[in-house]
């Protein structure tokens, strides 16, 4: 099937349906005036571009309710999508997932929610119509959220079907074998029959309470179209708000949902997000909304066109089309994030481009007592957030400083936040010993005293000096054997991230691709570089090598590049999981297979107790991975001291052949130079004192944070019992190493849940939702055990169980 937008796939939709079938999705109510507006209020919008703005790729990624989306558009209700293919909500589920977006589940699917579930890799949003029998709704409600759904949306316009008569001339009913699968059995062959005997048609704002009597979940209104709907709805204390007609399916005649949408994010001021769907069919349309005051849009009839044009790839194509089109408009009209997309971005007919003047009111004179901070006439300069990079408005790059903050607020709460080697292990004096022994090693090498003090108080070499004392390491404790050439001393591991994701990502359709849940640092590194992040979830005992095969397919079906893949196989951070031998060599076979590399991070072997299963470096043989390692848990954070491996010849347009090393250290120079001298002798000299084994360095480290580990599982088996987290729905992984441990609770572990935690119980852990880089965690917590004491974990479990208690109640 070739299609270049989204009139391609609904004309060949529309050859392949039943036109009785096509009517029922295409038709509006009445005359059909509203569903002709939706569409013509976008085409009365002009962009206006603005150039030589240096907007780069645009950033189209947003947050929805703590949610991050992968752009700002998501899957509308729409019933039945087994009226287009059999799959229905099943292969929209997929294709919505894959695109890293929503999928707003009806009330009237044709598939189970557990079964959408089961096949969706992304969020769901249940769409509620209220029934004059509430308990069916509860019911409803309580399946979704059982399944896994993240949202409720109450339909608000339809106390009955509006009057389709399309459907009327037709004779509309149901096909055989289409009927809604999370109902009551009953009679569902006439839609508005079943509608005007059903729905409740006396629905209040007290329906907003109502939900949240009966589900945690946030709760958002769809059919808003007035200034004051919209401060009602605030008033009744939703979550967020829908500017929707119904896709002009319900009252005829009335307003555009782009017409009324200025009025509407007035009136919410930014309190919720607001989303609009209605008549969206460009990824122009999307910045049209987001200039004029939604959050993201919703996409509705197109999703069933891509489904009945091509169910296996249809939806998928619809996204990536309406994606492409958003980032090009946005690049041509020199907007390089949605922050900065704003009335100015668009001409509507309330502007006119010629004509009498138009006067706003900040650009005429304004005396000191009314001057804002929009517009300063003198004094410091003043910096908008839209004008900074997007990824400064991401709420990832607040999570670490939330945690610090609260963490400064009680310094007496015990903490399980930080993944911290132990302080007891650390003696001042050692680190003149390690420097001293480190020069000790160089005039051994025949360094002459001006030699020694040249590298010592000098720059030196961008790759480092000590190449060769941690090829030696790698060696003797990980069986890899690499030239010290093929290897950069960076500072820390974080900046091997982001040298190798800037080395390795080429262009718009490369994309790295990551194991989910990740170590925050390596999707900050990404966000920074402006680099797509695809995640990889991890299933409940571990990555699953299928699961990035069919994450590669996905990606390629779209036109991408899946280029590289991060993992942490050793007891990551943060979940603590390790990947199994047949795994490690099954993600070796995906990397040959599909040529792309591997990212091996695991700073956590070498402090765990016990044999370790061999890196993926050493079960390399076609240099595949890229091996990223750090000192900061094996000798001391504080040095800041990491490198990377990166044997893999780079061939150049003009025969050379170089190594990935060499490309590195070029960046490296131009971001820190190098890495410290000193550090680098502190770290050497440590290495030293143990024969050049890191092993034997940390042999008594890795003791210790193993019995840690230990206590910590002992005192969480102790406080609640296997009877008791039975019943509380809690539960926890068993970590054979490392620093972490994943809990699992049954409330949602975000940031107003960790306040509670340190205010009333004074303990505190992390939230692990801040670890899926495509949203996910949000009833989990990481407990990090390396760096209190014995009495500390005691006390400390013993508060969070009673917190685990508290929130559970």
């Amino acid at each position: 099937m070739s299609a270049l937008t989204l009139a391609d796939l609904a004309r060949e939709a529309e050859r392949r349906l039943d036109p009785a079938v096509w009517d029922f999705i295409e038709g509006g109510a009445g005359q059909e005036r509203t569903l002709a507006g939706n569409r013509a209020a976008f085409d009365r919008v002009w962009l206006r571009p603005a150039v030589l703005a240096a907007a780069g790729r645009p950033r189209i990624d947003t947050t929805i309710l703590g949610r991050r989306w992968a752009a700002p558009f998501a899957v509308a209700p729409l019933a039945y999508h087994t009226l287009a293919h059999s799959d229905g909500e099943l292969a929209t589920a997929r294709a919505a997932g894959a695109a890293g977006v929503p999928l707003v589940v009806s009330t009237f699917a044709g598939r189970t929610f557990e079964d959408i579930a089961a096949a969706a890799p992304g969020p769901l949003w249940l769409q509620v119509y209220c029934f004059r029998d509430r308990d069916t709704t509860r019911a409803l409600v309580e399946r979704a959220e059982r399944a896994g759904f993240e949202a409720l949306v109450v339909t608000a316009d339809a106390p009955h079907l509006g009057r389709r008569l399309r459907d009327e001339r037709n004779g509309f009913t149901l096909p055989p074998g289409v009927r809604p699968a999370n109902l009551p059995d009953g009679d569902y062959a006439s839609p508005a029959g079943h509608a005007r005997a059903e729905f409740d048609p006396a629905l209040d704002w007290s329906i907003v309470d109502w939900m949240r009597s009966v589900s945690r979940l946030p709760v958002l209104v769809k059919g808003v179209l007035t200034a004051g709907d919209a401060e009602r709805a605030l008033a009744a204390g939703v979550d967020g708000i829908v500017v929707s007609n119904h896709g002009g399916r319900q009252l005829d005649g009335a307003p555009p949902t782009l017409d009324v949408l200025p009025e509407v994010a007035a009136a919410v001021a930014g309190k919720v997000p607001v989303l609009l769907d209605g008549g969206v069919r460009h990824g122009a349309d999307v910045v049209a909304a987001r200039a004029l005051g939604a959050d993201a849009v919703l996409v509705g009839r197109p999703v069933l066109h891509g489904l009945a044009a091509d169910p296996h790839r249809g939806v998928a194509l619809v996204l990536e089309i309406l994606r492409d089109e958003l980032l090009d408009a946005m690049a041509l009209a020199g907007l390089g994030a949605l922050d900065g997309i704003g009335p100015d971005a668009v001409l509507t007919s309330a502007r006119p481009a010629s004509g009498p003047a138009v006067l706003r009111a900040p650009e005429l004179h304004a005396s000191p007592a009314v001057l804002t901070s929009a517009r300063p006439a003198s004094g410091p300069a003043v910096l908008r957030a839209a004008d900074l990079h997007a990824s400064l408005s991401d709420p990832l790059m607040d999570t670490m400083n939330f945690l610090n903050e609260i963490a400064l607020r009680h310094p007496d709460a015990i903490s399980f936040a930080p993944g911290r080697p132990y302080d007891g292990f650390f003696d001042t004096e050692d680190l003149v010993a390690h420097i001293r022994r480190y020069l000790a090693h160089l005039e051994e090498r025949g360094r002459t005293p001006a030699q020694v003090r040249s590298m010592m108080y000098q720059y030196g070499p961008t790759a480092g000096q000590i190449r060769e004392l941690i090829a030696d390491s790698l060696r003797s404790d990980e069986r890899v054997d690499v030239p010290p050439e093929s290897i950069v001393v960076t500072v820390g591991a974080q900046e091997a991230m982001l040298l190798v994701v800037r080395a390795l990502i080429a262009g718009p359709r490369d994309v790295l691709m990551v194991s989910s849940p990740c170590y925050v640092g390596i999707s900050g590194a990404a966000r920074m570089l402006d680099v797509d992040v695809v995640p990889v979830v991890e299933r409940p005992d571990g990555l699953a090598p299928d699961d990035v095969a069919a994450a590669i397919e996905a990606q390629l079906a779209l036109g991408r590049r899946p280029r590289a893949f991060y993992v942490i196989p050793d007891h990551s951070n943060p979940a603590g999981t390790t990947v199994p031998v047949p795994a490690r060599r099954a993600l070796l076979d995906l990397a040959e297979r599909y040529d792309l590399l591997i990212i091996e991070d695991s700073p956590y072997r070498l402090v765990s107790p016990g044999p370790q299963l061999p890196t993926l470096k050493a079960l390399d043989t076609g240099r595949r991975v890229v091996h990223l390692g750090s000192f900061s848990k094996t000798v001391f954070p504080g040095a800041r001291v990491g490198f990377v491996v990166a044997d893999q010849p780079v061939h150049g347009a003009d025969g050379t052949v170089r190594l990935l090393a060499d490309e590195i250290a070029k960046l490296k120079s131009m971001v820190t130079v190098n890495t410290s001298p000193l550090s680098q002798a502190a770290v050497a000299g440590a290495l030293l004192s143990a024969g050049g084994s890191v092993t034997d360095l940390n042999a008594r480290p890795a003791e210790h944070y193993g019995e840690s580990m230990r206590l910590v599982l002992d005192q969480l088996d102790r406080r609640l019992p296997a009877a008791r987290r039975s019943a509380l729905g809690v539960s926890w992984n068993r970590p054979t190493g490392g620093f972490f441990l994943t809990a699992t609770v049954p409330f949602v572990a975000d940031n107003a849940a960790l306040a509670r935690s340190v205010e009333r119980f004074g303990v505190l852990w992390t939230p692990m939702s801040y670890f899926y880089p495509g949203g996910g965690g949000e009833r989990a917590l990481r407990l990090s055990t390396s760096y209190l004491s014995p009495e500390e974990i005691e006390e400390g479990i013993a508060r969070l169980a009673r917190f685990i208690e508290s929130e559970a109640g």
